[in-house]
């Protein structure tokens, strides 16, 4: 059976077809979410196996990251420490997840390869693999943010359940994102360097370390950049700001038109994967 669904998978067929197959696949996965969750709560134990505070110690950095650009950068600006240092405290955090899983998308298929080639586990799985390791990440990193809520008294007006859809936006766009440089990156083995770099220069001209007002509403880097209103649709209600709808339309339309060209790409490169590996 295994042999038989291996050769359905990369024989030749029709543009039909191999959509049917990448829905199939997509229809398995959800099937194997538990397998997925395992995976990625092993790889973020093993990252940390022998260390005494795990995943915290990323949490600590990042916190000191936030603590040293927060108190140094409030101070240069001008701006006042209990807006500036929240504000880069939620822009380090959740671009961060942003940021993650996009890169460690380019790695989805790559370190799977041995059981790609292997088993007949549906491809997704590895792509929910990517993401439920980051929301992990992203579930220790919330001490952060619960800690500067809470000091400077966001939390009274903090729009919870807005920030939620926020972040479930976020996790749809980055999700594309992630399975779109998985795929490439199992052709081309040098794209992860290529997302890297686009990352690290997004997150300069993403108001993560400044802020947009700098700027003015309707400028150029803040209304073509996607990260912003990425960021602005979760960190806007956590520090009692409005959303502007723009934002919304952006990203809904970002993730509606975004898995629609990555699922028609998997669709059609699904069966070369296990060759490019």
């Amino acid at each position: 059976m295994q042999t038989a669904t291996h050769m359905l998978r990369t024989g030749r067929h029709g543009a039909l077809f191999q959509l049917q197959m990448a829905v199939r696949d997509l229809r398995n996965s959800f099937g194997r979410i538990g397998l997925a969750w395992s995976l990625a709560w092993h790889d973020v134990g093993s990252r940390y196996r022998g260390s005494i505070l795990g995943p915290f110690w990323i949490t600590l950095s990042m916190g000191l990251m936030v603590l040293g650009i927060g108190f140094l950068y409030a101070n240069l600006f001008g701006i006042a420490l209990n807006v500036f240092l929240p504000y880069v405290a939620l822009g380090i955090v959740f671009f961060g997840v942003i940021t993650g899983t996009v890169t460690e998308g380019c790695d989805t298929f790559v370190k799977a390869a041995g059981m790609l080639s292997q088993t007949s586990l549906p491809m997704f799985t590895f792509v929910w693999r990517t993401i439920f390791r980051n929301l992990i990440n992203l579930a220790h990193h919330l001490v952060i943010v619960v800690a500067v809520l809470a000091y400077y008294g966001y939390w009274r007006s903090a729009d919870i359940p807005l920030a939620l859809i926020g972040i479930a936006l976020m996790v749809v766009n980055a999700g594309w994102l992630s399975l779109l440089a998985g795929i490439a990156s199992a052709r081309f083995r040098d794209i992860p360097q290529i997302v890297a770099s686009v990352m690290q220069f997004a997150i300069f001209v993403t108001p993560v370390f400044w802020l947009p007002d700098r700027f003015g509403d309707n400028h150029a880097v803040l209304q073509f950049n996607p990260f912003y209103h990425l960021l602005q649709a979760v960190r806007a209600p956590l520090m009692d700001k409005a959303v502007e709808p723009g934002s919304y339309v952006v990203l809904v339309t970002m993730a509606v038109v975004g898995w629609a060209l990555t699922f028609a790409v998997f669709a059609r490169t699904r069966r070369r994967i296990v060759h490019y590996l």
